[in-house]
């Protein structure tokens, strides 16, 4: 009987174990205390295992090597920056993820994020427990510009929203939808144009060595000023130290991230020293659709590839 492993933190109760237990798989969840952040663990976990179902635990070449029998790695989401990919290729293992499942989720948490910066929370509501009553005039959303990096199916998403809001949209992506541009009338711009004009930049990017540190000391200085930066999409596109200047300078109004450098974040980051963040945990893509979805699209592509 194959064996299948969830090591995903978020698949406790998921559909897949019903799926995978119907076609033959024996199942099991990795146990809630052990640090999967570390190789030696995930190893452990994995040994005799032929798929996993994959969160944000690292597949290092080493971890590949050491586990022969995994032929699958399987995730919930549309990332795997954590995954060895030539690794993988090397050893035959197959990785898959779950595309079009959590566009929605993540495109509702990032005008979620965007609405909270932009009408003052979380500090209003800190100082109003704290008896602590003023009114302050913020700026419209409606009207404001927000510029989408990275126009794939989450940044579309965000689009039709923020056009429903009343927002202008502008957008950096180098293979753009034409025929859905033309539909939302999104204006194409170069990057450093998009930083330039931009009330709201919400990243929609993949990670790659490319784009880490997209956002830098040089790029945020060339964003408008006042503007407010929202990242949903992947941490290390954004240098946080250079963030924490930008945000300490008043250069940038504010920040609103769900993902960051190193997960989880610490409790002694400057970041969170920081009135002008608001934060949320890596959950932009996870509601309780796109966790069914997930997880189903993730057992039905194990049984699949088994068949």
């Amino acid at each position: 009987m194959p064996r299948v492993k969830s090591l995903s933190s978020n698949s406790q109760g998921g559909p897949h174990f019903k799926i995978l237990r119907a076609n033959g798989f024996e199942v099991e969840m990795a146990l809630p205390d052990v640090d999967l952040s570390q190789e030696d663990k995930v190893i452990s976990a994995l040994r005799g295992c032929q798929a996993s179902v994959a969160g944000s635990e690292p597949y290092s070449r080493r971890v590949i090597e050491s586990l022969p029998d995994l032929r699958v790695i399987a995730r919930s989401g549309v990332g795997f920056d954590a995954v060895d990919v030539a690794a993988c290729d090397d050893a035959e293992v197959v990785v898959t993820t779950t595309p079009g499942v959590n566009h929605h989720a993540v495109a509702e948490h990032t005008i979620g994020l965007l609405m909270g910066v932009a009408l003052g929370f979380p500090e209003l509501d800190r100082k109003v427990r704290q008896g602590w009553w003023q009114r302050q005039l913020r700026p419209r959303v409606m009207g404001a510009t927000l510029g989408i990096v990275g126009l794939g199916r989450i940044g579309r998403a965000v689009a039709t929203r923020a056009v429903g809001l009343g927002m202008n949209v502008i957008a950096f992506e180098p293979y753009p939808d034409l025929e859905f541009v033309d539909q939302w009338k999104v204006e194409l711009l170069q990057f450093d144009e998009l930083l330039a004009r931009a009330d709201y930049v919400s990243l929609h990017l993949p990670m790659s060595a490319e784009s880490r540190h997209l956002f830098n000391a040089d790029s945020l200085a060339k964003m408008k000023e006042g503007s407010v930066l929202i990242n949903t999409a992947r941490g290390p596109l954004v240098d946080e130290a250079a963030l924490c200047e930008a945000l300490k300078t008043g250069a940038l109004r504010a920040a609103a991230l769900d993902v960051f450098e190193v997960e989880p974040l610490s409790l002694t980051s400057p970041l969170l020293k920081l009135d002008n963040v608001l934060t949320s945990g890596h959950v932009a893509g996870l509601d309780t659709q796109s966790y069914e979805d997930g997880f189903k699209m993730v057992a039905e592509t194990i049984v699949d590839l088994h068949n």
